[in-house]
C-alpha cells in the first residue's frame, strides 16, 4: 500500500526561519526587554507547533534525518521559550545555558549525517548548532557580544531557511529542482528516480522490518 505525503520540510523550514527572526530581536534589543515575554510567547504557539508537526509527518514520509532534526528543533525551541517566559527578561539563565551546551553537539551530529544528501539542510542546522552554542556561552555568563553574535547569526538563518523553504515549495509543486538545492545520492535519486527506486531496500526498513 502506497500513502503518498506532502513534504513537511519547507512549513519547517519557514517556522525555523520565524523563530529565527523572533529570537534574533529579543537578542538584538530590537523590541524592549518589557516585550520578551510576548515575543516568547508567540514562539511558542506558532514555531514549536508547525516545528513538531513537520517533524511528525517527516517520520512518516520515511525520511528519520530531516525527523530526528525538525523535531529535536521543536524541543529545543519549545524549552527556551518556556524558561525565557518564566524567567526574568533579559537575565542569563545557568539552567538554559547547560542546555543549549548539550543541545549544540546533537545538532551537530544531525548537521553530519544530512551532508551526505541534503547539504543545504546540514548547513541550515550547522548554522543552528553555532547560534545555540554561542547563546548557550551568553547565558553562562559569558559577554553580551556572545548574545549579539547569536542574534545576527539568527538574522542570517532566516534568510537561509526562506530560500530553502521556497526551494523546496518549488520542487514539491512541480515535482523538479527550481531554485539550486544541492541534492545528492538517495535525496536526489528519490526526486529523479523511478518507482523501483523509492522501493529499493523497503524491505528492510522501520516499520517493515520486525525490530527497529
Amino acid at each position: 500500500m502506497l500513502r503518498p505525503l506532502a513534504s513537511s520540510l519547507p512549513l519547517g523550514f519557514f517556522a525555523f526561519g520565524t523563530g529565527s527572526v523572533l529570537l534574533s530581536a529579543v537578542q538584538l534589543r530590537w523590541v524592549p526587554l518589557a516585550q520578551t515575554r510576548p515575543v516568547t510567547l508567540l514562539v511558542l504557539v506558532f514555531v514549536v507547533p508547525l516545528e513538531l508537526l513537520s517533524g511528525v509527518f517527516a517520520f512518516l514520509a520515511r525520511d528519520s534525518g530531516a525527523a530526528c532534526a525538525l523535531s529535536v528543533l521543536g524541543c529545543a525551541w519549545a524549552g527556551t521559550a518556556l524558561v525565557t517566559l518564566t524567567g526574568p527578561p533579559g537575565r542569563p539563565s545557568a539552567g538554559l545555558a547547560v542546555f543549549l551546551l548539550s543541545v549544540a553537539p546533537l545538532m551537530l551530529v544531525l548537521s553530519a549525517a544530512a551532508i551526505p544528501g541534503k547539504p543545504l539542510f546540514a548547513a541550515l542546522l550547522l548554522m543552528g548548532a553555532c547560534r545555540f552554542a554561542l547563546t548557550g556561552a551568553y547565558e553562562a555568563g559569558g559577554a553580551a557580544a556572545w548574545r549579539t553574535a547569536s542574534g545576527w547569526i539568527g538574522v542570517a538563518l532566516a534568510v537561509f531557511a526562506l530560500y530553502g523553504g521556497l526551494a523546496l515549495l518549488l520542487e514539491e509543486t512541480t515535482q523538479r529542482t527550481v531554485l539550486p538545492l544541492g541534492r545528492r545520492g538517495r535525496a536526489r535519486t528519490s526526486l529523479q528516480g523511478d518507482l523501483g527506486h523509492q522501493l529499493d531496500h523497503a524491505e528492510r526498513e522501520a516499520g517493515v522490518r520486525r525490530q527497529l
